[in-house]
């Protein structure tokens, strides 16, 4: 089992050029997102078990998202029920045809669980634990998921995804102090490219970057760029795999399910553990990577998050 933590938000659609004149109002569309929501639904699509570690509303979005990763597969035992408001992020279209967005969560479900809501131990059947995006600077789960990745580290898989929106993260020196202290404990970093330039700027050095992160413990980085593939660093060298030409409907979950598939991947190889990861080969590395390429190409033919199945992926590896 992989256990996920991060927030479950809602995407909130709203229709800026065709309002409702009857009752004053715009028509909306509610769908369920969060980076850490679709990777949990991604892993079990794929064919591996996974948890969901998160505080989840007890309001009427809250129960939606619930009922969605329970209908999905994902286990919620490890999950708390808050009765603060789900997240919501706003996504209108301007006069320019681009959407723009604006986030609701301050004080909201996500961010409602401490220290104290941890399981004081987890089963063995927890392989790994993945966490990313905003959540890991709200506080206090920001703290409560450092805190996990402390006692879990080197025992369990601690695979980390920025999945940085500046929008949402106020002080930037803040961010780079959690996510250096999880460094030290993460044995996966998996980031965009995108990521990395919204963290240490356009002229950021990669590869420095990278083989500094393994030279402090991390077994695996991995770089995903668009249509221009996957990088990966790792001790026994750099692998680089391209990108897989489709037809874009858009890129919403791209990068959440290049992250579920490498995961899952790993997990069905039995590869889900440190030794393992520090003994990949390079042709192996590359294998995984060109899987991963494929599922998230996938979802960037789908309209939304809509991430692939294992037999979707079968599909189109054969």
């Amino acid at each position: 089992m992989i256990l996920v933590c991060g927030e479950a938000l809602i995407d909130l659609f709203v229709e800026t050029g065709r309002p409702a004149p009857d009752r004053g109002g715009l028509p909306a569309l509610a769908v369920a997102g969060g980076s850490p929501f679709n990777l949990a639904i991604g892993i079990r699509r794929l064919g591996a078990e996974s948890a969901f570690l998160a505080g989840l509303s007890s309001d009427a979005f809250g129960r939606m998202l619930a009922d969605r990763l329970a209908a999905e597969g994902v286990d919620l035992a490890f999950a708390k029920e808050s009765p603060r408001p789900t997240p919501l992020a706003i996504v209108s279209t301007g006069a320019d045809g681009h959407p723009a967005y604006s986030f609701h969560a301050q004080s909201c479900a996500h961010a409602d669980l401490a220290v104290a809501d941890l399981p004081a131990s987890l089963p063995d059947a927890v392989r790994a634990i993945a966490m990313g995006s905003f959540s890991l600077v709200a506080e206090p789960v920001g703290t409560a998921y450092a805190a996990l990745a402390a006692r879990e580290a080197r025992r369990r898989v601690i695979s980390l995804d920025p999945n940085l929106r500046l929008g949402l993260i106020p002080d930037l020196g803040r961010w780079h102090a959690r996510f250096d202290d999880l460094v030290s404990h993460a044995d996966i970093i998996k980031l965009s490219d995108e990521d990395l330039r919204a963290a240490y700027g356009a002229g950021a050095d990669e590869g420095k970057i990278a083989r500094g992160w393994l030279q402090a413990g991390v077994a695996l980085v991995v770089v995903t760029a668009g249509p221009d593939g996957a990088r990966a660093y790792h001790a026994g060298g750099p692998a680089t795999v391209p990108g897989r030409p489709v037809p874009v409907i858009d890129t919403v979950g791209a990068g959440d399910t290049f992250h579920a598939a490498l995961l899952a991947r790993l997990d069905r190889d039995g590869r889900l553990s440190r030794e393992a990861l520090l003994c990949l080969d390079a042709e192996t590395l590359r294998e995984i990577l060109s899987e991963a390429v494929a599922a998230a190409s996938i979802t960037c033919t789908r309209l939304g998050a809509d991430l692939p199945t294992r037999a979707d992926l079968v599909s189109a590896l054969s």
